[in-house]
């Protein structure tokens, strides 16, 4: 009687495709290009902005988002925009884009820069802090107006440990990619492991001497840049640029493009956009919000659920102002102003209308957009 021999596959986890036969028999599988959820950084291709759209944000002094879980602040000159574009390397549709308005010279304690946040839950295997700390490799595509080295770093999601590098931009204007592999520090740091901020990537964008450190190796202190890196900030009307954002353990693998849909919902647990007139259709008027009900005569209360778990109970995005939302109550129209916020758990809110209400308390009603600039949100962001 024949026998079957059957050979075994081994994954090796090595940097390219290959199948390698060995005497005996069995093979080993080289394998890394199709591996899934690879990638720590969400919306790295830039492809979600529930938001703004295209449409430029201007940067404050505090975390302000632009595209879904992209940020920036900044403390120096004034005008400065962040904004999902339509530019970008082959394979990349978006990049996000800051643009400086009126900039400056920064002062010791100025923070002026990009980041992203990664939830504790996402990194606690990365072992950051510990003797198991893994090595991760952050990859990137960027271009700007401006060239030399420019401050990148990773942060402990306490900001109390930091490793700051330089990448180089060699030509203006032009896409080019970088690639920089970190060894995570076995001691030192707050690193997060629970719902809240475990690790930060940043982009420095001209921040002050105050969070300035040695290149290339784990300070304890909040460092993005290094004293001779380019200040972005410095130059009136610069640009700058990035997508491709991936965060991976181990050597640097293929960017990882998720489904548009798969994108949507990792960023709608730190943000979801419930009413955007703007991206309606045909008309702008009469989107729908929720069914509720006149809790009194001035007030009418309904319930939204959010399509995916939040990160922990949201806080209330709006946009508001004199007739922006419509209770349609017995056939007839009910113009009102304000929208705000009852109750929220992770999972869904209540919220009410109030500002020129008028009803009968007990009365059920739908409410309505009359706005195309109308927006209800709720944000849970790190």
């Amino acid at each position: 009687m024949s026998q079957l021999k059957v050979n075994t596959i081994r994954h090796t986890g090595a940097s390219s495709d290959a199948v390698t036969l060995a005497t005996d028999g069995t093979c080993t599988a080289k394998i890394t290009n199709n591996l899934s959820n690879r990638n720590l950084i969400i919306n790295g291709a830039v492809t979600i902005s529930q938001r703004l759209g295209t449409s430029n944000t201007t940067i404050g002094s505090g975390a302000t988002y632009g595209p879904d879980r992209i940020a920036a602040r900044t403390q120096t000159g004034s005008g400065h925009t962040l904004a999902q574009t339509a530019d970008g390397p082959a394979g990349f549709k978006y990049s996000a884009k800051v643009t400086i308005g009126t900039g400056g010279s920064p002062s010791a304690a100025n923070k002026n820069y990009l980041y992203q946040t990664i939830e504790g839950n996402n990194v606690a295997h990365l072992g950051s802090g510990t003797s198991s700390a893994e090595t991760v490799t952050l990859s990137f595509w960027v271009k700007s107006s401006l060239t030399g080295n420019f401050g990148a770093a990773i942060v402990s999601g306490a900001a109390d440990h930091s490793y700051t590098f330089p990448y180089t931009i060699s030509s203006a204007n032009t896409w080019e990619k970088k690639t920089k592999t970190i060894a995570l520090p076995t001691s030192g740091g707050t690193w997060a492991t629970d719902n809240s901020g475990g690790l930060m990537v940043m982009f420095d964008l001209g921040s002050g001497s105050d969070f300035e450190g040695t290149a290339n190796q784990w300070n304890s202190a909040f460092d993005v840049r290094a004293s001779s890196d380019v200040k972005l900030m410095a130059t009136n009307s610069a640009t700058w640029y990035v997508t491709g954002l991936q965060l991976e353990v181990g050597h640097a693998t293929d960017f990882e493009h998720r489904s548009y849909g798969d994108e949507l919902a990792r960023s709608q647990r730190y943000f979801y956009m419930h009413l955007n007139p703007s991206e309606g259709g045909p008309s702008a008027n009469y989107m729908p919000v929720c069914t509720a009900y006149f809790d009194s005569t001035t007030q009418a209360y309904g319930i939204i659920n959010f399509p995916v778990t939040m990160n922990h109970y949201p806080d209330l995005y709006k946009v508001q102002g004199t007739n922006y939302f419509d209770l349609r109550i017995d056939g007839t129209s009910d113009l009102c102003d304000e929208v705000l916020l009852n109750r929220s758990t992770p999972t869904s809110a209540t919220i009410y209308f109030t500002g020129n209400v008028s009803g009968t308390a007990g009365k059920g009603t739908m409410m309505r957009s009359n706005n195309s600039a109308a927006r209800i949100g709720f944000d849970a962001e790190l």
